[in-house]
């Protein structure tokens, strides 16, 4: 029986070395639903809920900002000067790089539109670090920047 748990071990850590994806496919699940969280609490209008999903230490170049916005008052602040409710967000492509077991990278664009402005879409790009601590995934760093035309 022993050498059953043995086999088994050995081609269990074969597998996850041969596919690699796969063991990085928790983490990335992981910190994708933080960001997915971010999107339906920034367009719910519940700021408290936004800033709950990042880190104590982490920052934020947001994008209306014109200063960095460093720890969890700074980040309470930038989200407290936005306009009220009204607002959506919605991701229209990601990509994601497991960096390790407990940081992740999600990027991507998404597209901001508020009532106050005739639900235009404002397409913006993003980029988030996630980081696991204490068993709960947080943003550490996130930058916000509006797009324009594309180049040609």
């Amino acid at each position: 029986m022993r050498r059953f748990w043995l086999a088994v071990s050995a081609l269990s850590i074969a597998l996850m070395g041969a596919f690699p994806t796969l063991a990085a496919a928790a983490p990335a699940d992981e910190a994708n639903a933080v960001v997915d969280a971010w999107v339906a609490r920034y367009s719910a209008n519940d700021r408290d809920g936004v800033v709950a999903l990042y880190a104590p230490d982490a920052i934020l170049l947001g994008t209306t900002s014109p200063v960095i916005s460093e720890g969890t008052e700074q980040i309470r602040t930038y989200f407290d000067e936005l306009p009220g409710s009204g607002r959506s967000n919605r991701i229209t492509d990601r990509r994601t790089r497991v960096l390790s077991p407990d940081a992740v990278l999600s990027t991507g664009f998404y597209a901001f539109a508020r009532a106050a402005e005739g639900n235009v879409p404002r397409p913006s790009r993003f980029s988030m670090l996630l980081v696991r601590r204490d068993g709960r995934w947080l943003i550490l760093h996130h930058h916000s920047s509006p797009y324009s035309a594309v180049r040609r």
